[in-house]
């Protein structure tokens, strides 16, 4: 590996390889050690700040000079600007908060290295033209490491060569796949519970068994992954069968498939259900997976149901509720040759809710209908064609949840049900609970850097490297 200082144009972090990483991995040659000192201490061979602008006498170029590091035979030509903001000194990020404690604004433009240490396997800046307040014994220190996969997750995020660990399912799918935790081993271990939420990440569907009959029960199991979501709802909440309710899952009347909270802005990610009684006939859940049926919509329909807002509301009880979102939220737009499996990929979030749905908000008259144009009819179409495949018996997973069993699934995705039961023959009750996204993905992440060695973000897997 080597360095050295450039006058070439600057790009946004380090400029772009030529080759994508997902064809040709890094590997690492080390070259032998060049240090770049101040004058008193460097050897003969070493460049200087100030033989940096003596080599640039006469040049009019303004741009920053980059730091050239050379990776596997390959020039990076790293912008200073990137190197000096990602510096994790103990100056830089607080030890105790790991906070950083400057701002990217504060540094000047016209930042740049003035030495460079080069060993093995660090490279050490010092800077000129520094954040004001820092002196010029200030040092970065960067693992070769570290530079290699921030290189790497730069060419992902640039050529979409992203993870997408979801596993869309039918029923014979999830039947053969499906998971079932022992709640002590859950709670105890955290290789299982790593285990168990890899699996909730790819499928959003996850069982537990053995769950012991109290009403904490549920918040242990929540709370193992993180904090609770509260909502008007409360911490947690019960789903029993009354009259006059004001919410069709406290009534024994079928409900169909639907997912929780649409209404507000950021809609709960996990839902968790522990069934405390089930001693009444009936009330069966069912349970079907949204990615799946979108991967098999003709393009035309996904593209209607990426397009057309639907408003969901919530008006009883002295709340009110009110938001409008497509049914698919999507990372990028599909192109007319992508497959259903590649635009499916492509969802962020899915949103279905019949019962809670509001009146529509636009297209509310015709209008003149362009090839890019989505309204009322094009939309109508394509929900009927969502429902009957979501719907479908060869889609449904069915399951009666007994006393002792919680559910886990991704609200975002996996669509729930419930059969009608007869409430004047026994109880039913289960205890819910709800917690958000990042809570869910953060204790992933920390599971996945402890068992794993990687993390994932955006899509991209990051390597945990063994020097910062």
């Amino acid at each position: 590996m080597s360095l050295k200082f450039t006058t070439r144009a600057c790009r946004p972090l380090f400029s772009r390889l030529t080759h994508t990483a997902a064809r040709s991995p890094f590997r690492h040659h080390v070259r032998p050690t060049r240090q770049f000192m101040s004058s008193s201490l460097r050897p003969s061979n070493a460049l200087s700040s100030e033989d940096i602008e003596a080599s640039n006498a006469g040049s009019t170029s303004t741009a920053p000079r980059h730091v050239n590091v050379t990776i596997d035979g390959k020039d990076i030509q790293f912008d200073p600007l990137f190197l000096r903001d990602s510096c994790t000194c103990t100056r830089c990020v607080d030890p105790s908060s790991k906070q950083k404690v400057f701002q990217t604004s504060d540094i000047p433009p016209e930042i740049e290295g003035a030495s460079v240490t080069v060993t093995n396997n660090t490279v050490e800046l010092a800077w000129k033209h520094d954040v004001p307040g820092f002196t010029s014994e200030h040092r970065t220190t960067h693992s070769m490491e570290w530079l290699r996969d921030a290189l790497n997750v730069q060419e992902k995020l640039h050529t979409g060569v992203t993870v997408d660990d979801r596993v869309p399912w039918n029923r014979k799918t999830i039947t053969k796949d499906n998971k079932w935790v022992d709640f002590k081993s859950y709670m105890a271990n955290d290789e299982i519970l790593f285990d168990a939420l890899s699996h909730l990440n790819k499928y959003g569907l996850l069982f537990l068994k053995n769950v012991p009959e109290l009403e904490k029960s549920v918040e242990d199991i929540a709370g193992r992954i993180g904090v609770l979501k509260d909502t008007f709802y409360g911490r947690t909440w019960d789903v029993k069968s009354k009259p006059n309710a004001k919410n069709i899952a406290y009534t024994q009347h079928f409900l169909g498939l639907h997912m929780d909270l649409l209404y507000t802005s950021n809609p709960p990610y996990l839902q968790f259900l522990h069934s405390l009684r089930a001693r009444t006939p009936g009330g069966e859940s069912l349970f079907s997976d949204a990615l799946h049926a979108a991967s098999a919509l003709p393009a035309e329909q996904f593209n209607a149901l990426s397009k057309v807002p639907v408003t969901y509301h919530y008006h009883n009880d002295a709340q009110h509720y009110h938001y409008t979102r497509p049914t698919f939220e999507l990372s990028s737009n599909p192109s007319d040759s992508s497959s259903g499996p590649e635009r499916a990929r492509m969802i962020n979030r899915i949103n279905w809710s019949p019962p809670f749905q509001g009146p529509f908000e636009h297209s509310l008259t015709p209008r003149k209908q362009t090839k890019s144009s989505y309204g009322l009819r094009e939309y109508l179409q394509a929900s009927n064609a969502f429902e009957k495949l979501l719907s479908s018996e060869e889609n449904l997973f069915e399951y009666r949840l007994e006393e002792g069993d919680c559910v886990v699934f991704d609200n975002r995705r996996v669509l729930h049900a419930r059969r009608a039961f007869d409430a004047s023959k026994g109880e039913r009750w289960l205890k819910g609970a709800y917690v958000d996204d990042d809570v869910f993905f953060s204790r992933l992440r920390v599971l996945r850097e402890r068992f794993g060695g990687d993390w994932v973000a955006d899509g991209v897997e990051r390597k945990v490297p063994h020097i910062r």
